[in-house]
């Protein structure tokens, strides 16, 4: 039977962020900036990364036992994992699994989405900052074009998937577009997620003056095309909905930063090299690969997982503020390891 389990503040498990590889064909500069991740950076090798089987293992379990209902494969860049596919179809033929879905920055779909699609992936969330290629080519740190981005999409709709866009916002570089962004994806009926720069990692030189507000984000489109909050499809849903007045179409802001979520939070992310991380902005994870290969049974890894997330009281976003006003450093686990 399957069982919710609960952190100390009283949130139920739900979602799992899946991240299988820690490179990427990008060197965004809010993620893996190319001057720290560079042609000699360590990345992880194939046997430090969970094999397929292991990561079907530990989903089941959480499916199972934790009352897991959503799977969401990120990286790095995940299409860069070898017959990810493959992965898809293990995952989606497992039972209870309501949603299996991925982020990516897009530029493989033309080439892998049906094979996805066929598989049983359901959704994918495309990484794009940009519609000028200049900005884009800058913030990607790869000189890549709007358009291999854009090819990804149609081919992810061509799939017959379906597709959402999330858009980082940094002060000083990108927040003259977002009126544009917005129109753009509008007159095409796909969903954009607008996300306040973040503090994730500790590589991309975060400032609190960088941030471009939910607050400011939502002025700016209201302005120029009347908007109203609507409600959330779900409870723990990052994003604060908002409708086009007197449409269907919707936009989301994800603001970590002004406007923290962290008291419905329910998601727990698995990183590239196996480990169990309870938040974001996790400095330490729980080892999941060396339990996986030690041969625990299921059972003992259940309890493991259990106990993880019944001890879990992260509030991160919520105390940002106090430990930046303490000058305090905290460390944390780099985004190519974790996922979004």
């Amino acid at each position: 039977m399957k069982k919710t389990v609960l952190d100390k503040l009283e949130r139920p498990l739900r979602d799992l962020r899946i991240s299988v590889t820690d490179k990427c064909n990008f060197r965004c500069t809010y993620c893996m900036p190319a001057e720290i991740f560079g042609p000699d950076y360590p990345f992880l090798k194939r046997n430090n990364l969970l094999s397929y089987e292991e990561i079907e293992q530990i989903v089941k379990i959480f499916i199972s036992h934790l009352g897991v209902k959503k799977i969401r494969l990120t990286g790095g860049e995940p299409l860069m994992r070898k017959n990810l596919h493959h992965l898809v179809e293990k995952l989606s033929s497992l039972k209870d699994v309501e949603d299996i879905a991925m982020t990516t920055n897009g530029i493989l779909l033309p080439k892998y989405a049906n094979d996805l699609k066929e598989a049983g992936l359901k959704r994918v969330t495309i990484s794009l900052d940009s519609l000028n290629d200049d900005t884009f080519g800058k913030m990607n740190g790869r000189g890549i074009k709007v358009k291999a981005v854009l090819d990804g999409v149609d081919a992810a709709l061509k799939a017959g998937l379906t597709v959402k866009i999330n858009t980082v916002i940094k002060k000083g570089v990108n927040e003259s577009e977002i009126v544009s962004i917005a129109k753009y994806f509008r007159e095409r009926g796909i969903i954009v997620r607008f996300i306040e720069y973040m503090d994730v990692g500790n590589s991309n030189n975060w400032k609190i003056t960088d941030v471009y507000t939910k607050k400011q984000i939502i002025e700016d489109i209201h302005n120029v095309m009347p908007l109203e909050e609507i409600a959330s499809n779900y409870r723990g849903e990052v994003a604060t909905r908002f409708r086009y007045i007197g449409t269907n179409s919707e936009i989301g802001v994800i603001s970590s930063i002004t406007d923290a979520f962290c008291s419905t939070c329910n998601r727990a992310r698995l990183s590239a090299e196996g480990k169990l991380y309870t938040c974001l902005f996790s400095s330490d994870g729980h080892d999941i690969k060396k339990t996986l290969r030690d041969g625990k049974t299921d059972e003992e890894i259940k309890k493991l997982l259990r106990n993880i997330w019944g001890k879990r009281d992260d509030r991160y976003s919520e105390e940002r503020v106090s430990k930046l006003q303490s000058h305090s450093q905290v460390r944390k686990i780099e985004m190519s390891h974790i996922g979004g």
